[in-house]
C-alpha cells in the first residue's frame, strides 16, 4: 500500500475507533450511574421517570424539523430558483451514495449550515442566506459535503440516542433533589436522602454531558472529513469556508436575539456562533485568512472552552484538514 493512501487509512481509522470509543464510553458510563442510582434510591419508580423522558425525546425528534422550520424562516428552495445550488447536492450526494436530501435555506443573515430531519420529514439540508452572500460557490459545495457526511453518519439519530442518556439523569436528579426538599425522606425507605442521590444524579448527567459534547465534536471532524473526500479539492475548499465563518460568525452577535437563538439545535449548525473568534478577514487572501486561522494559538481558555462546546476549536478543524490535503494523492 503507498505511503499517502496507508495514512489515510490510519487516520480515518483513527477517528473512527475514537468515536466508537467514546460511544462505548457514554453507554457504559450510564449504566454504571443508573445502577448506582437505583440501587440508591429503593422504592422510587425510575422506570416510569425513564420511560417519559425517553418518549419526550423521542417526539422531540420527531416534531424537531417543523420547529427548525419556524424557528429560522426556512422554505424549500425550487429547482428552478437556483439550479447551480440543487446541481452541487445532485452531484454530492452521487458521490457519497446518498439520495439527495430536500433543499432549504434560511433569511437568517449569520452564515452557516446545517442538515436535520426525522421519519416524518425526510432528510433535509439548510443553508442560511448569509452563507450564500458570504461564501464562493466552490466553499458553498464543501459545506454542502459536510452537511451530506451527518447525513450518511446518521448523525441526526446517534446523537438523539446518546442526548437521552443525560437527560435521564438530569430529570431524576431534579425529581429527587426536589422530592427530598419537600417531602423528607417518608418515600426513601433505606435509601439514604433523596436531595443527595438527586446530586449524584446530576453529576452524573454532568459527566455524560461532557462526554455527548466529546462525541459530537468527533463527529464534526468526521463530517469535515466526509466533505474533504467527496468535494474535488474538499480540503481547501472547506478549510477557506470554515475561515471565513469563523471570522464573520460574530457578526451574528450583534443581530437581534430572535436571529441568532439556537437553544438544542446549536450542534446542528456547521460551526458555533458562540465560539466564533471575530477575526477581520478584510485584505486578505483566502489561503492567507486559512494560514492566519490555522497558526493561530490555542491558549489554555481555548482549550478549556472546547471541552464544553458542541464543536472542535476552528483551528484543530483546519489544521486537520490541512493534513488531509497534504495527504491525499496530488
Amino acid at each position: 500500500m503507498p505511503p499517502l493512501v496507508r495514512e489515510m487509512a490510519y487516520g480515518l481509522l483513527k477517528l473512527r475507533l475514537t468515536m466508537l470509543g467514546t460511544l462505548a464510553l457514554v453507554i457504559g458510563a450510564s449504566t454504571l450511574f443508573l445502577a448506582v442510582v437505583m440501587s440508591l434510591v429503593g422504592t422510587f419508580d425510575i422506570f416510569t421517570l425513564v420511560g417519559l423522558v425517553v418518549a419526550f425525546n423521542l417526539i422531540q425528534w420527531l416534531i424537531a424539523p417543523y420547529l427548525v422550520n419556524a424557528m429560522y424562516s426556512v422554505r424549500e428552495v425550487p429547482v428552478n430558483e437556483s439550479p447551480e445550488l440543487h446541481g452541487m447536492l445532485q452531484r454530492i450526494s452521487e458521490k457519497a451514495g446518498l439520495r439527495p436530501p430536500k433543499l432549504y435555506i434560511s433569511p437568517l443573515s449569520l452564515p452557516n449550515a446545517f442538515a436535520y430531519g426525522s421519519p416524518l420529514t425526510g432528510s433535509r439540508v439548510c443553508v442560511t442566506q448569509g452563507l450564500m452572500n458570504t461564501l464562493e460557490p466552490e466553499e458553498v459545495e464543501a459545506v454542502l459535503g459536510h452537511e451530506l457526511g451527518h447525513l450518511r453518519h446518521r448523525d441526526v439519530q446517534l446523537m438523539l440516542f446518546v442526548s437521552v442518556l443525560p437527560a435521564i439523569f438530569y430529570y431524576i436528579g431534579y425529581s429527587l433533589m426536589w422530592s427530598g426538599m419537600l417531602y423528607g425522606d417518608r418515600r426513601n425507605k433505606g435509601g439514604g436522602s433523596a436531595a443527595a442521590i438527586g446530586l449524584v444524579a446530576l453529576l452524573a448527567y454532568f459527566v455524560l454531558n461532557l462526554l455527548v459534547l466529546g462525541l459530537s465534536r468527533t463527529r464534526e471532524l468526521y463530517a469535515d472529513r466526509h466533505g474533504a473526500e467527496v468535494v474535488d479539492d474538499g480540503a481547501r475548499k472547506l478549510s477557506e469556508a470554515l475561515a471565513k465563518l469563523d471570522a464573520y460568525g460574530r457578526r451574528g452577535r450583534t443581530m437581534p436575539r430572535s436571529q441568532t437563538q439556537v437553544l438544542g439545535f446549536k450542534s446542528l449548525l456547521i460551526v458555533d456562533p458562540d465560539t466564533s473568534s471575530g477575526a477581520s478577514a478584510r485584505g486578505l487572501s483566502d489561503e492567507e485568512l486559512v494560514r492566519e486561522v490555522a497558526n493561530r494559538r490555542l491558549t489554555a481558555s481555548d482549550r478549556l472552552w472546547e471541552i464544553f462546546s458542541t464543536h472542535p476549536n476552528i483551528v484543530k478543524r483546519i489544521r486537520a484538514l490541512q493534513e488531509l490535503a497534504s495527504s491525499q494523492p496530488r
